[in-house]
């Protein structure tokens, strides 16, 4: 089993080179850098805080939406192209085959958060950077399982996207959306907001907290706490089982 898990992670991110992914992600990574120069022209103070700030900021959302791309490109090609149905044909088990893509996308996941980190030792402090960078690793690697989960579920590319983009951006904003709905501009809790209340908080509940992840506050103010750290690492482990455990469902109970 580990045999098998570890030549169907090699395949993946040998996949990942070959596409060019961590050129792509170099690039993103040059035009950021080129960005900040230009700020730090016409920025009269603070102007290392602003490029760490604007820096980060672009190379998370874009190693996020390069690494759920990417996923559920391959996994969709390879469907298409009934390269999964041949693999599973062999005497391999669906675990195996799940698992080793996991790993093979989670290797690719540290990789680009590796990547946005160094460039972002030029304005905020090592220590600073390895946390913010520590946290990145954390979300990607979440938002990697949710795009297995989504794409062996959907199957299809813009579905999946779709599903991948909207998790994302509802659990980057459920705190601002809590916030709004707990503060209602009129005075008094009608039975109307009462309801609006408790449907946010129940999807904040089930939605893992990404709001409170790969804070940019990180790198120009003050470091994450050990207690926040850890909170973030628990974080990652819980939704990561979930959605292996949902995603493994799902594809056990397809017919290939």
């Amino acid at each position: 089993m580990l045999q098998h898990v570890r030549s169907i992670s090699r395949y993946t991110l040998l996949e990942a080179l070959r596409n060019r992914l961590f050129g792509l992600a170099l690039i993103l990574v040059a035009a950021g850098l080129a960005f900040t120069q230009f700020l730090q022209q016409v920025s009269i103070t603070e102007s290392n805080e602003i490029q760490a700030a604007l820096l980060a900021a672009l190379l998370r959302i874009g190693s996020v939406f390069m690494l759920a791309g990417f996923v559920i490109t391959s996994m969709v090609r390879e469907f298409n192209d009934k390269v999964t149905e041949l693999v599973l044909s062999r005497p391999l088990r669906r675990s195996s085959y799940f698992f080793g893509k996991l790993f093979g996308f989670g290797a690719v996941a540290l990789a680009l958060a590796l990547i946005a980190s160094l460039p972002l030792a030029l304005f905020a402090p090592g220590p600073k950077v390895a946390l913010w960078g520590l946290s990145l690793a954390c979300e990607l690697l979440i938002v990697t399982a949710f795009s297995l989960f989504c794409v062996l579920s959907l199957t299809q590319v813009m579905s999946a996207l779709a599903a991948v983009a909207g998790f994302y951006l509802l659990s980057r904003s459920i705190g601002a959306l809590q916030v709004i709905a707990a503060n209602p501009l009129s005075e008094g809790l009608s039975l109307g907001q009462g309801v609006v209340n408790a449907v946010v908080d129940a999807i904040a509940f089930v939605l893992p907290g990404l709001d409170r992840m790969t804070q940019t506050g990180w790198l120009i103010y003050g470091a994450p706490t050990a207690t926040e750290i850890a909170g973030l690492l628990a974080q990652t482990a819980v939704y990561m089982l979930l959605l292996c455990g949902a995603a493994l469902f799902d594809l056990q109970r397809k017919n290939f």
